[in-house]
């Protein structure tokens, strides 16, 4: 079973279960949200088109997250006039899981979520300070090199030979 929805201008094709990522909606992340402009539903034997919108029909998405996309860069030149000049830009994304495609009078059950676990970010951990007992071991250590048997020196290479006389022209 598929759908056609309408979100925020943009037209998108939804499976139930599926991941999807659109312009900035206004929603807070972990909140479940429905979306009523369904264009088309087919569910494998028949297609129901709207006109233009299919009476009564929603999505049930949950807003995973909000970010922002990958940098897209802008360039305009113009040849031999010494114009040249370059933009960056990075859209606002929502981040929506699929959770069910609704027909007329159907209801969804937000504690029946099969939406993934939102991903934790860990901090960096800070630096741990050296205790005494660490400071006592460093010399110790230090020590055991230093009594360490020393390697092998690598052979010795060849001299390197000598030019030939040069031969004077007469």
């Amino acid at each position: 079973m598929y759908a056609i929805v309408d979100i925020a201008g943009q037209q998108f094709k939804v499976k139930q279960a599926q991941k999807l990522k659109v312009h900035r909606l206004e929603a807070e992340e972990g909140k479940h949200v429905e979306l009523d402009n369904v264009l088309l539903i087919s569910d494998g034997k028949t297609v129901n088109v709207g006109t233009p919108k299919v009476e009564g029909a929603r999505i049930a998405v949950k807003v995973l997250s909000h970010g922002k996309g990958d940098k897209v860069l802008v360039f305009k030149k113009k040849r031999r006039k010494g114009y040249q000049k370059m933009n960056g830009h990075r859209q606002y994304l929502t981040e929506l899981w699929v959770e069910a495609i609704l027909g007329k009078g159907e209801k969804f059950d937000a504690s029946k979520s099969t939406a993934p676990a939102k991903k934790e970010v860990k901090a960096a951990e800070p630096k741990v300070k050296k205790s005494a007992a660490t400071k006592e071991a460093a010399p110790k250590k230090a020590a055991a090199k230093k009594a360490a048997p020393a390697k092998k020196a690598a052979p010795k290479k060849a001299a390197a030979k000598k030019a030939a006389p040069k031969k004077d022209d007469k």
